[in-house]
């Protein structure tokens, strides 16, 4: 039996997964069992290890995750033809869920280095944040930013523009543009002004007006979520003045959700201007006297329960299940047992493991409220003749991820085994050390916008086909299922979870990789790629139907 060729990844389980590229007619020997395949099977793909009747059940991860469409041999692949999704009912049970913590002895006096804030939160960055109460004040933000980025430091788009010029005097000179050697000399890395500020960010959203007013006050809600999260030293507010999202809503968000609340707030109404000139420069120059301030801001020593670590996946494939997610769930379970907090969201991408996580969680309303969110999550989804079954994308299927209870079985290993502490509504902050469950989509930037708005202070994003998302104020730090893609896009990677696959590392290895970054990373000592690339992704979530 060659362990690096299959892995069944729960006893219950009635498919294998390939760890490599297999071929028609190769012979697998696997638990003293001999499979002869009958179609290639590309690596992240399952094939079937018995023959299957219409109707008959497929397990993954111990859980129910499709059912066969027709008959299908011993052997055969595992296709979006001969399986489709399914998944268990769920309901509250009393299940007294016990917990055996990992061993965090070696973690007993680490401590990161972060931002102490007067409420007693700790910020991992130090961040100033432009936020617009309404769509309209997005230029004048656009406008903001390239100063502010160009004259401080913060741009990173030089060597773009030392293309972009090449490519003039190219043009200018009359050469064939496909032949001339464009080489750019590398541009000096500018020093930024504040050397304890790591960047001033901007929150560009389509919202504020023009929907209804419940969007306005969601709106309302997340933008103040963002104002008092811990990686934010201070806000500039713009607003028109006539929107629904008035700036009086803001600010009584931002008092309700927290008492404690008294960093600088600058605020701006286009409408009360002598000139939309004057707005800038003004809303420029009193921004720039408050970056004295918050640059006099230090990092000094946290305890490691101050972390608050968001676990996402995104661009997702067959491996993102069996090595970054749990890697990252081991992580996840060092943090809890250290006393800080996990949120792990998406809940599109919980369905299929209700049960699971009901059964973990640490008292009956806290069950009951996650219940409830499924449940009305999925009944407006299928309302609009949609369901989460229908949440994998092209990308994901041609991985491997062939049903959405396959996608969440496997995502839902990133949040660990620890008990569930708390449910989360939408901008709902977390309170209670431990695994809490927050309400956003699967989509990527929603979710993660989700997840800072709760409170994460770094969040781990998980990804087998690679993509660059990121946030505004919250360090993302990508962790990938596989060596082909950490090697292919190492300008966006930050950790390869593909030794596991290879057999060089153990989850808990890994997992205790993936802490020591977070702890560097937390401490300003690393820069996550999606921080060094200004990958600053905000969507809202109306609240609509999102998978």
């Amino acid at each position: 039996m060659d362990p690096h060729l299959v892995l069944q990844i729960h006893p219950k389980d009635n498919v294998l997964v390939a760890l490599t590229d297999l071929t028609v007619g190769q012979s697998i020997i696997y638990n003293k069992e001999t499979y002869l395949l009958l179609e290639p099977i590309p690596a992240k793909h399952k094939f079937f290890m018995q023959d299957m009747a219409t109707g008959e059940e497929v397990y993954m991860y111990g859980v129910l995750v499709g059912k066969v469409q027709h008959y299908v041999a011993k052997g055969a692949r595992m296709t979006v033809d001969n399986t489709k999704h399914a998944a268990d009912p769920y309901y509250y049970r009393e299940a007294h869920y016990h917990w055996t913590a990992p061993d965090v002895s070696k973690y007993a006096n680490r401590t990161f280095n972060g931002y102490h804030r007067n409420d007693g939160k700790v910020g991992t960055a130090n961040y100033w944040l432009f936020i617009p109460t309404v769509f309209c004040e997005n230029r004048n933000l656009d406008v903001i930013k390239e100063a502010l980025h160009n004259e401080l430091g913060y741009a990173v788009t030089d060597k773009y523009k030392s293309y972009t010029h090449l490519l003039v005097e190219a043009y200018e000179k009359g050469e064939d543009i496909n032949t001339a050697v464009l080489a750019p000399a590398e541009a000096p890395i500018k020093k930024g002004l504040f050397k304890n500020i790591d960047g001033i960010k901007f929150l560009n959203h389509q919202g504020g007006c023009g929907g209804t007013r419940q969007d306005s006050a969601t709106l309302s809600k997340l933008l103040a979520a963002y104002a008092d999260h811990p990686n934010v030293a201070g806000i500039t507010l713009l607003s028109l003045g006539c929107q629904h999202l008035q700036t009086a809503d803001f600010v009584q968000d931002i008092k309700q959700r927290n008492p404690l609340f008294n960093k600088p707030v600058l605020i701006f109404e286009q409408q009360q201007s002598v000139s939309e000139e004057q707005l800038v420069k003004d809303a420029i120059k009193k921004t720039f006297l408050q970056l004295i301030e918050a640059n006099k801001a230090e990092r000094k020593p946290a305890p490691l329960s101050q972390l608050t670590i968001g676990v996402k996946c995104g661009g997702s494939d067959g491996f993102s299940g069996i090595s970054a997610n749990p890697a990252v769930g081991y992580c996840a379970d060092l943090v809890v047992a250290l006393g800080g907090k996990i949120l792990l969201a998406e809940f599109p991408e919980l369905c299929g493991v209700e049960q699971e996580l009901i059964d973990r969680s640490s008292s009956e309303p806290v069950a009951k409220k996650f219940i409830q969110l499924m449940k009305d999550y999925d009944a407006q989804a299928h309302a609009v003749g949609s369901g989460f079954h229908m949440n994998p994308s092209p990308g994901n299927i041609k991985d491997g991820l062939i049903t959405d209870a396959i996608k969440s079985a496997g995502a839902c290993k990133k949040g660990g085994t620890a008990p569930v502490a708390d449910v989360l509504d939408y901008t709902e902050p977390a309170t209670k050390p431990g695994l809490n469950l927050v309400c956003t989509p699967g989509n990527d930037v929603e979710a993660t916008t989700g997840k800072a708005a709760s409170g994460a202070t770094l969040i781990l994003f998980t990804t087998g086909l690679g993509t660059p998302t990121g946030n505004p104020v919250c360090p993302v730090i990508k962790v990938a299922s596989n060596t082909k893609l950490a090697t292919r896009m190492s300008d966006i990677i930050d950790i390869n979870a593909g030794d596991i696959i290879e057999g060089k590392k153990t989850i808990e290895q890994m997992g205790e990789d993936i802490l020591e970054y977070c702890i560097k990373a937390a401490s300003g000592e690393i820069i996550p790629k999606a921080v060094q690339l200004n990958q600053d992704d905000f969507i809202p979530w109306k609240r609509g139907v999102s998978l």
